[in-house]
């Protein structure tokens, strides 16, 4: 890892936005004269922390949407560590520190919504018990 990449993830911290800059994988096709293999990318979100056992990824949360009644779904994306080429810190601590562990939580459960014992919910278990 380069030593720039490896000073710059040690300051972060779950809760930070930032900006990552890496470069993906192209589906191989020409693009005009000769192939591109390393397609630049910019991406923006919530940094969750570094993970992976084989391969270790910047893991960042995206989109949060929520619903009614409690329901809500969040997006992420796990970009690996190897394609990483900076990492910009746009804000410290943009999400509270509760919040973080929530994403991260939510992250490690497989990105499962929550749901609430929503009214919804309530009225159908009250249907069926009558």
């Amino acid at each position: 890892m380069k030593r720039n990449l490896k000073s710059q993830l040690k300051d972060l911290q779950p809760g930070d936005l930032i900006e990552i800059s890496w470069t993906d994988a192209s589906i191989g096709k020409s693009l005009g004269s000769g192939v591109t293999v390393d397609v630049p990318v910019k991406s923006w979100g919530i940094f969750i922390g570094i993970l992976g056992v084989k391969n270790k990824h910047v893991v960042i949360a995206q989109n949060s949407f929520h619903y009614s009644d409690g329901l809500y779904d969040l997006d992420y994306t796990a970009i690996p560590l190897s394609w990483t080429l900076n990492i910009t810190v746009i804000a410290k601590s943009h999400v509270p520190p509760e919040i973080a562990n929530q994403l991260v939580t939510s992250f490690l459960m497989g990105g499962r919504r929550s749901f609430s014992r929503s009214r919804q919910e309530k009225v159908r278990n009250h249907e069926r018990h009558h």
